[in-house]
């Protein structure tokens, strides 16, 4: 697994969660559920990951919405 991008914006995460699979890539957004350890407050980042094949593909449809810099 590659991971992507570190945020706590739930609507990014959600835009770019739609973005790669309309794009053939099923995401994985990983400590989503933290929530429940840290009382809600969204101090812990969720991670956008991809599997190791998918990567490049991912960071190109990323780049091309303006989620990515590199």
């Amino acid at each position: 697994m590659v991971e992507l991008l570190r945020t706590n914006d739930l609507v990014q995460l959600s835009f770019l969660g739609a973005v790669l699979r309309d794009g053939g890539i099923e995401p994985i957004v990983l400590d989503q559920h933290m929530s429940v350890l840290e009382g809600s407050a969204g101090a812990i980042p969720r991670r956008l990951m991809v599997s190791d094949e998918d990567a490049d593909a991912a960071r190109r449809i990323l780049r091309e919405v303006g989620a990515l810099d590199d």
